[in-house]
This record gives C-alpha cells, structure tokens and sequence, in this order.
C-alpha cells in the first residue's frame, strides 16, 4: 500500500517487518515495461519460427488434440473449445480466444486452414457469429502439428498456474510459418509474413536438407514467390527475393480482372479474385468515394455478385471508355491493387530475430530433424523394454510347470517375485509380467505369437537404431516425411507471379495494343503467356533453369491461336488475353505466366497437348493417338470456339499433336514398350476434319504409344527416352534415362513396328517418358525444376542411366 511520495520515490509499507520500503519511479517503471514487453513479445504476438504457431494458437490446437476434435469426429460448439483452452492454458479472455480460432478456420485468411469450422466464421468484410452460434472441430491437416506429441518430441511447461502441462511447441510435421504466413504487433516491432504454397516450400525444405550449402537462387527455383489463400496476382518480383534474402520486403498484389460484354454495346470489368485480406465493400466503397469526387470516371454502377460459389465483383464501364484503360485507373486508384510489406520478424530460441528463406528453412529442418530424432528415440526404447518382457516371458513359457510349482510355493507376491530373479536369472520388470500373466496366454499359439512378436520387434528396434545411427538416415527419414505431407495436403498455385507491371493508362483515351509478333509458349507446369520485345528464340542459351518450354505458337498479340486437347479437340484462345512477358534479353521464364485452366475448362481426364496456329496460311497439323493412330489434318479450321480434329475409336486418346511447317518433317512414334518409328510426313494423306486417320505404327499386344511429335533429320537432332517400372508409384523411384542421335534410328514404313529405342535394366519394363527433335534437349520435375540430362551419346539400343531428378517433362531448344 502507498503510504507517500517524494520526489521520484514510492514509500510502500512490507506487511511482515511493518517497514516502509521507499521504490524509485524511474526504475519501477522500466522493470514493469520491461515484463510487459517481454510478455507480449514472447507469449502473445510473435510466432515460433518452428511450429509457426503464437502460444495462444498453439494452445487451441493442443486443447483440441486433447479433446480428440478430429475430424471424423463430430464439430463441437466453439464455447466448449474456448472454455477448455482459457481454463487449463490461456490466461487471457474468450475473445481473444475466439478471434484467433475464427482465423485458423477462415480459407480466405490461411493458405491450409487448421480448423474445420461449420457456421458462420465471416468474410473479409463481416465478423463471424457468436462462439456460441458455430462449431469446429481439427482439420486434417492439423493432425499433422500435433502427431507424436506423445512420444516425447517436444518438452511440456506448466500452464500458467501450474495446474496442467502444455508443449513448449508442436511437432510441426511441414514448414507452418511459411505456409500460412503470420501477422502481429507487439512491443517496438511487428510481423507480417506471406502464405506460400506447401508443395513449393516442402521442395525447396528437402532441397536444403539435401543440400545444406544450397543458395538463395536454388531455393526460389522451388519457392518463386508467395501462394495467397484469394489467389490474384503479385506484381514485381524484386521485392519478394529482398524478402527471401533479408526478412524485409514488399510486393503489390493485383485482383484478377477480365472484360466480359454486358451487352453488345455495354461492357463490363468483372472482378473474381482480390488481393490478399480485401474485401468487395472496401473496393465498392473506394471506387463509390472517387466517383462522388469526380477523381474516377467511366464508371456506370458496380455491385457484387459474390457467393459460395466464388468471388464476382462486377463494375459496368459507360459508353465511350476504354475499359482496358478504366481498370488500370482501377488498380491504380483502389484496393484493387494493394502493397504487402514482408517483416520476418519471429521468435528464435525465444529471441525475435528477422530471418529470409534459407534462415527460416533451416530453423524448421533442424528443429524437424531434432523431433524426429528425439520420437525414433522414445520408439526404440519402447521397443526395447517391450521386447525385454517378451524374452522373459518366453523363457518362462518354456519352463512354465516349474514356474507355476515356483510361484505356488511362495508365500506371497515379492517372495515368487524374487524366487523367479533368482532360478530363471530375470530382470525385475520380467518377474512381475510373469506373475501377471493370464492362463489363456500358456497355449502353444500364444508362443507362436510371442516368437512372431520377437522377431518383429527385433527388426524394428534395427531399423531405428540404423536411423539414430546414420545422420543421412535421419535425414532422408525427415525429407520422406515431408514428402508425404506434401502429396496427401499440396494443391496448385493460386497466385500468379508477374516480372513486372504495366504501365497505368488514362481512362480518357483509347488503350491500343499495337498488333506485333510474338509467341504464346505454355509450360510443363501449365503456365501460359505471350512474349514481347525481344524475340525469346534468339536468345535460349541465356535461358535461366527454370520450369520446360513444351508447347509454342507464333501469332500476334491480337491474334488467335488454339489447345490441341488429349480427346480430338481444338480450343482457341487470344493471346492478347494472356499476360505479357516483359521485354528481356533472356529467354521467357513463365513463373509470370497464367494457369491454363484460367482459360479453358477441361474435363477430367482431358489433357492439353501442343498449341497450335489457326492462321488462314496455317499448312495443317499432325496428330498421333495411343493406339497409333496418325493423321494430318486440313487447316479448314471453323470460327468455332471448340471444334473437333479426328473421330477417335472407343477407348483411343490423342497423345501428341504438331504443326506440319516444311512438309519434309518425319512423323514420330515411340510406344512404351520401347519401339520407336519414324517416317516422311509426306506418306501421310491429309485429311478432313471428321476423318479418322490411318495406320500409323504396328502395336504388340498391349503396347501403347506415349509420345507423337514431328522431327526435322538434322545433326542435332536427338531422342530421349525414360524407363521405369510399371508397378512402381509415381515420383517413388528415380527413372533410368538416356539421350541418342535420332540418326541412330534408322527409317521405316509407316504402319511397321519400328526399332528398339532402349534396352530395359533390372526391374524396369516400360518406357515411362519420351521425346524427339532438335537438341540439346530440357528436362523438368513436377515444380518446373530443370532437371540434367545425360550427353547425347547414347546407343540406339542401350540402357539408360539414372536421371538426376524425378522427370515429368522433355522439350527442346529453339531454333
């Protein structure tokens, strides 16, 4: 109690000695900030670097895990959820509580929500519902952070009133702080870090392990740059690599806009994803504000159209205005298009420090790699003490009617207890199984089993002693874990990265995108995009190693060109709808480029094969089927958006599709059971387009053709084929692959069988991946990852070697 003051002094009263205490102000003061800093730095705002996780989200999913909220449970009312976790591990009130669990369960916030939520958990513009109104239960995902929780991964720390235990941090099966970002403010620093995509991340965290020295350039060939739960688009990539390298940086997000036509004279902007956290209100009411203060014009009315479904923000643009011209005034002059700050500040070893990718990366790997080591640990002991009781039960089962006279003759529990040590030479913790075992176990089965039992404990207690052993063991234990997670929780990327922006129009004059060559290119990866400036072809052998070039057609930016899909089809496109790869003098990387399926909606189990011209001076094209089938196809193409090129058989599928430019090319089969032909396009009859083609190659019994394409005979001219196992899962075993002259191959007739392409090694029977045509020819893995190819040295008939990396995709040079 303050007794008075003087000066900067407290007089206070100490109840046990009746002695008044004088406190200086100043040092008062700077102790209780001080704690109050620390507090809320530590234990409120900042995530651990480990488990990404604030201690208040990491109390949730603990309190849930202990509930057994998993998600073939029932949900359970949110209260019930806040009462457990404010009661036993958060000292703070329900609001609190509830706020941060509304936000682990909202998809537009989290890139892999870890909450399953059911109800109302609101929207970018409105609040969620009462915690009495909703219920939630773990997402499965979560079960992820808190698997082996019990197996002394991590430590526990008492709760706040030292009443309960609760993990220091969750194991944390993937990289949680880059995958679903963080954003806090604590005492004189902040945070806020983007979402990424978990398959880019967990690449590029087996990457690091495999490669420990690796550099910031390697790890942004698997993470280009961040995945927003809204998707949308990120402008400018300088900022996101200062992010990468320092923990500081900034990038502007854009909305996904396109022009539909209202009506034949009237059209509009429609809006279907924003940046990152806007919502349609504040856009509507920005956009409203502008208008009112005439800074905004062409701009007839906008409303929202949004539901379940998705995101639609339509905004109708006047007569006379250029709406291309209006939605840059847009993006210049709304939330359309936002500034993200990236500030990596997180807790290290209970210390805030700001990190980049690799320093974050590497946190997470070596705590990753200490949990795995750590639960291998607490297993083989486990295992051990189990196995320990299974040899002492067998011995007593082989002298059981001397164990039973044994344990009948004692007086009482310790005497049998001791007499067994002694006659049968047993530890403690054998005697007293022995003495607890049941009647039923004494069967002959039963010894079977237990023999069974012992053998297989044996086993496992050799493999993870290998695993404590062997620090690569641990390693590529830690890698495949992470792998799995990727495969079962990844999805595609949502956001699409662009080098640069371009250049804000005014919305009083006309926008015109003067009509110049280019070429459309489409990835391995699904990207597509128009070149500009500078001719890509001339320039490939500057091209950075990043994702393969499978597809591309010469047009205009104005003019069309088409998708030659795996059932017959052909789609067009305009290319002025694509996005622009800005003027380099390297070759076109498409990390900036748009999802195909941004502008085709394909069935399932269609694919895109080849783009194609639909130019009037087009001289055609040449398709190839599974069942080796070819035709040439007149280019009497119809204005039609979709129209049909061939009449496939029940059951048959196009596998390649290549345009005829000289007519001197030579069409090529490979099949997969290793036999490839190649012949003149000039045997092949050109066809209308309900035509059903002719014999192309001869098939064996089950064989089936994985790759068509045309080859122009050159010296540089080579064959790449890959060969793997049928039985095998995808991306479990690395393929055996091999690259030959195509002058190896020698030239049939069509409608022959061809010549064996590569001789299969132990465990291989099939051919898996090929590709033909002007060398030296690309490689890429699933992420776009350029993958190294053997020299082109190979026989026409040897075996291959096996590749460096998992290969899903072969394309050529430009020529």
């Amino acid at each position: 109690m303050a007794r008075g003051k003087k000066r900067d002094d407290i007089e206070y009263i100490d109840d046990d000695q009746q002695n008044i205490v004088d406190i200086d102000v100043e040092d008062e003061m700077q102790a209780a900030y001080l704690e109050y800093a620390y507090s809320v730095i530590y234990s409120r705002a900042l995530p651990d670097a480990r488990d990404g996780l604030k201690p208040v989200q990491r109390r949730i999913l603990f309190a849930m895990d202990e509930l057994r909220l998993f998600p073939d449970r029932n949900h359970v009312k949110s209260s019930r959820v806040i009462g457990e976790v404010m009661g036993k591990y958060h000292p703070h009130g329900d609001q609190a509580i509830y706020d941060t669990l509304v936000r682990m369960a909202q998809s537009f916030t989290m890139r892999l929500p870890l909450i399953d939520g059911h109800g109302n958990f609101g929207s970018l513009d409105d609040g969620p519902a009462a915690a009495r109104y909703t219920e939630v239960r773990l997402a499965p995902v979560a079960l992820t952070m808190t698997r082996s929780l019990g197996e002394d991964t991590v430590d526990f720390v008492p709760n706040y009133d030292d009443s309960e235990m609760q993990p220091d941090v969750l194991p944390a099966a993937f990289p949680n702080l880059l995958v679903n970002g963080a954003s806090g403010i604590a005492v004189g620093m902040a945070t806020n870090m983007a979402p990424h995509n978990l398959g880019e991340v967990v690449a590029a965290a087996r990457h690091l392990i495999a490669h420990p020295d690796c550099s910031l350039d390697d790890l942004m060939k698997f993470v280009p740059g961040p995945d927003l739960p809204c998707g949308g688009r990120i402008i400018g990539l300088d900022g996101v690599r200062d992010a990468y390298l320092t923990g500081r940086g900034s990038f502007r997000t854009r909305a996904t806009a396109t022009i539909e036509n209202l009506t034949p004279r009237r059209k509009s902007i429609v809006v279907t994803e924003l940046p990152y956290l806007v919502g349609a209100e504040k856009v509507i009411e920005r956009m409203k504000d502008l208008v009112q203060a005439k800074k905004l014009q062409g701009i007839a009315d906008v409303y929202d159209l949004s539901d379940m479904s998705g995101m639609r923000l339509v905004i109708d643009v006047k007569n006379g205005f250029n709406p291309e011209a209006v939605l840059e005034t847009l993006y210049k002059q709304t939330p359309l298009e936002e500034s993200f700050g990236i500030n990596n500040v997180t807790l290290v070893d209970g210390q805030p420090r700001t990190l980049g990718l690799k320093e974050l990366l590497k946190v997470y790997v070596d705590f990753r790699i200490d949990v795995v080591r750590r639960r291998t640990a607490f297993r083989l002991a486990k295992k051990q003490d189990r196995l320990h009781l299974v040899e002492g039960l067998l011995l007593a089962i082989l002298d059981i009617d001397e164990v039973i006279q044994l344990i009948r003759s004692s007086d009482d529990a310790g005497t049998a207890r001791a007499r067994l040590i002694e006659v049968f030479d047993l530890s403690t913790a054998q005697a007293d199984y022995i003495l607890e075992l049941q009647l039923r176990r004494l069967t002959k089965f039963s010894r079977i089993e237990l023999e069974k039992e012992q053998d297989e404990l044996r086993r496992e207690i050799e493999q993870l002693q290998a695993i404590l052993d062997d620090e690569k063991l641990l390693h590529r234990t830690v890698s495949n874990e992470l792998a799995d997670v990727a495969k079962e929780f990844g999805t595609p990327r949502r956001t699409v990265l662009l080098e640069g922006g371009q250049a804000v129009s005014s919305a009083s004059g006309p926008l015109e995108v003067s009509d110049d060559p280019c070429w459309v290119l489409l990835s391995s990866t699904g990207l597509l995009a128009r070149t500009t400036g500078v001719d890509p072809l001339s320039t490939q052998g500057s091209r950075r190693k990043h994702d393969v070039v499978v597809s591309r057609v010469r047009t205009t930016a104005r003019g069309e060109f088409a998708v030659v899909t795996s059932a017959g089809r052909m789609v067009r496109l305009t290319a002025l709808d694509l996005p622009a790869l800005p003027p380099t003098n390297d070759a076109p990387v498409l990390a900036g480029g748009a999802p195909l399926a941004a502008y085709i909606d394909l069935p399932p189990g269609e694919q895109p094969l080849a783009l194609v011209s639909v130019a009037a001076d087009s001289k055609g094209l040449a398709v190839g089927t599974a069942q080796g089938v070819v035709k040439r196809v007149n280019p009497d193409y119809p204005g039609k958006d979709s129209f049909e090129i061939i009449t496939l058989k029940d059951g048959d599928h196009l596998v390649g599709a290549v345009e005829i430019e000289t007519g001197e090319e030579h069409l090529v089969f490979v099949t997969d059971d290793a036999q490839l032909l190649h012949f003149s396009a000039e045997s092949v009859r050109p066809q209308g387009r309900s035509g059903g083609g002719m014999a192309g190659i001869k098939l064996s019994p089950k064989a089936a053709v994985i790759w068509f394409g045309a080859v122009a005979p050159s010296d540089a001219s080579v064959v790449v084929t890959c060969a793997g196992a049928s039985g095998a899962l995808p991306g479990t075993s690395i393929a055996s692959v091999k690259v030959a002259p195509f002058a190896e191959f020698p030239s049939k007739g069509r409608a022959t069988g061809g010549v064996r392409c590569q001789r299969f090694l132990r465990d291989e029977d099939q051919l898996v991946l090929a590709w033909a045509g002007t060398g030296p020819a690309r490689a890429a893995s699933a992420t776009g990852a350029a993958v190294e190819l053997p020299s082109a040295d190979g026989k026409r008939d040897g075996s291959g070697v096996p590749a460096a990396g998992q290969l899903v995709a072969i394309a050529g040079a430009f020529d």
